[in-house]
């Protein structure tokens, strides 16, 4: 295993045989990492436009956090996917629709990619708002409510 001066010797069996295990086991541990991050990737749905995101807020309505509430809520979205969504909730239904709502209480300013990030949670609601990348306007109260009707 070792040659006369104490080095290991690279022609025995023995060396041979740990690099080829390190080896091995590297290369299994490399493929898990991958196949786990390609079923995570596959699992996961990730919206990719403001009009998917709304899409999907649909299928979130609880019902019962929005008992009580009346509130309006206004999205003006920039960029090259942007526009302008609402929602008006009103004790425990809601409607939504593409343009602008009358009389909002809440409305939401941000560049189109912006808002998706934040409703994907790869962009802290909070973080967006303090660096400018979320602008609110109005009832700050209602604007968190939003996330408890729309989770």
């Amino acid at each position: 295993m070792t040659n006369e001066e104490g080095m290991i010797n690279p022609q025995s069996s023995h060396y041979r045989s740990n690099r080829r295990y390190l080896f091995t086991a590297t290369s299994v541990l490399a493929s898990l990492i991958c196949i786990q991050a390609a079923n995570a990737v596959s699992s996961e749905h990730v919206d990719s436009t403001p009009q998917e995101v709304f899409d999907s807020m649909r299928g979130s309505f609880q019902q019962a956090k929005a008992k009580g509430v009346h509130a309006r809520y206004q999205w003006d979205l920039s960029g090259p996917q942007g526009g302008q969504w609402w929602i008006d909730v009103d004790d425990g239904k809601y409607k939504m629709g593409k343009g602008k709502i009358d009389n909002p209480n809440v409305t939401f300013v941000a560049k189109d990619k912006d808002w998706v990030a934040v409703s994907n949670h790869q962009m802290g609601g909070t973080w967006a708002y303090l660096t400018g990348r979320l602008k609110i306007r109005g009832d700050q109260g209602l604007a968190r409510k939003l996330g408890e009707i729309f989770p």
